[in-house]
């Protein structure tokens, strides 16, 4: 009795402890909460830095508090600002482009940052900066830091497409009815619709909509030549070469490169996208001060050099861009990819950032998209239905002449 009147007494010390314990060890650990496009952080595989485990021992290693970065992807700026508006998730750092940032700081949907907190912004290019970003509502970096920028250009399979169709550099490729069914379209309205606008010439942000409705026409033209509307898939597709053309991001162009080196690209001289990506705080994050901390470490020189490595994209980040293994690396990845990134191949023709449309302008564009994709729907539905009808119409048509003739058979060889 005297035994377990011990064992007891023990526990009544042990469990307050253990409570203590488990509560302390709680309270240490948090989760960041990040969400960020497809293939656009250093992962790990291969041989690469763990960004996001990085941050979790540089963390702990600076302040002894446990934290876990709870990572997730999009594939589109429209589903990831669907995802933040609807309130399903809430996050604490996001990485969405110009136009997109411009339109939730007007809704009210991004925090303050606050500079002093990211100390090393200071390595920001100039042209990042103040006026010198080209893309509205942020203009003293209120809510943004650069992560990646770049211009969308046109991939190509130089064993499939000619050189004489190639040489012509223009978006009139993605219309050519010589790859009919090799041709890859944005499965985002902004961009797709950029293609058709950039190639009628019209102003992709002050377009009429006399002149978004031709665009729309364009793109159901197109829908005949194209294989598949597509984002991350695009990878896949164009590295293996079961498809021939895409319009995409001149990064993504490298990482396919690497895959297949049959591929090819070039800007449209008609003109086309330029972006920002970059670093925000969404309203309701629960971690503002830590989701700061994430930022400025991805913004350390070795850090963004394996990012910038393992993305191809072009960096806001002097430090960057004047790295020695970052230039040798590069010039590895494609004998012109720095040229393509920074240099004339970026600079020789025309381009322009997506701003934030109207709201009227906004409703217009998704249902100018949902026509597209609907009349796509139906358009196929179509055939398959009447298809079905007349299988079935021939297949009764059939059954009935066979009996009346059996019908008739019979009554001809009855004894009268």
């Amino acid at each position: 009795m005297k035994r377990y009147f011990s064992i007891l007494l023990i526990a009544l010390v042990l469990i307050p402890t253990c409570l203590t314990l488990a509560s302390c060890d709680s309270e240490e650990t948090t989760t960041l909460y990040v969400y960020n496009w497809g293939e656009y952080i250093s992962d790990g595989s291969e041989g690469t830095l763990d960004t996001n485990k990085a941050f979790e021992e540089y963390y702990y290693k600076k302040t002894g508090k446990k934290v876990t970065v709870n990572y997730s992807t999009f594939s589109s700026n429209e589903s990831m600002y669907a995802k933040i508006e609807s309130g399903s998730a809430v996050y604490d750092v996001i990485i969405p482009s110009d136009y997109m940032i411009e339109r939730m700081v007007k809704e009210d949907m991004l925090e303050p940052l606050d500079l002093e907190k990211i100390p090393n912004y200071k390595y920001i290019d100039e042209k990042f900066k103040g006026d010198n970003v080209y893309y509205e509502g942020d203009s003293d970096e209120t809510y943004s830091i650069p992560y990646f920028y770049g211009m969308i250009g046109v991939i190509y399979n130089t064993s499939i497409v000619s050189e004489e169709d190639a040489a012509l550099e223009s978006w009139s490729l993605m219309w050519n009815e010589n790859y009919t069914r090799d041709i890859l379209q944005f499965n985002n309205s902004r961009d797709a619709f950029g293609t058709a606008l950039y190639w009628l010439g019209y102003d992709v942000n002050e377009a009429t909509e006399e002149q978004w409705r031709e665009a729309r026409d364009l793109l159901i033209e197109q829908k005949t030549l194209v294989q598949g509307y597509v984002m991350d898939e695009i990878f896949n597709k164009m590295s293996s070469g079961s498809a021939a053309i895409a319009a995409y991001y001149a990064g993504d162009f490298m990482s396919m490169y690497g895959d297949n080196e049959d591929l090819a690209f070039y800007y449209p001289k008609e003109g086309t996208n330029s972006y920002i990506d970059a670093m925000c705080i969404p309203k309701g994050s629960k971690n503002y001060d830590l989701a700061h901390e994430y930022i400025n470490f991805m913004c350390e020189e070795e850090i963004a050099v394996a990012n910038a490595e393992y993305t191809y994209y072009a960096s806001p980040l002097t430090t960057v861009v004047n790295n020695e293994d970052y230039i040798e690396t590069m010039s590895e990845v494609h004998p012109d990819a720095l040229e393509i990134l920074y240099g004339e191949k970026a600079s020789s023709v025309p381009s322009q950032a997506y701003l934030n449309l109207s709201p009227d302008k906004l409703v217009l564009l998704n249902n100018l998209w949902e026509e597209l994709k609907v009349e796509n729907t139906i358009g196929n539905g179509i055939y398959i239905c009447c298809g079905v009808i007349l299988a079935v119409i021939i297949i009764l048509t059939v059954v009935q002449t066979v009996k009346k003739r059996k019908r008739a058979k019979y009554y001809t060889e009855q004894p009268k």
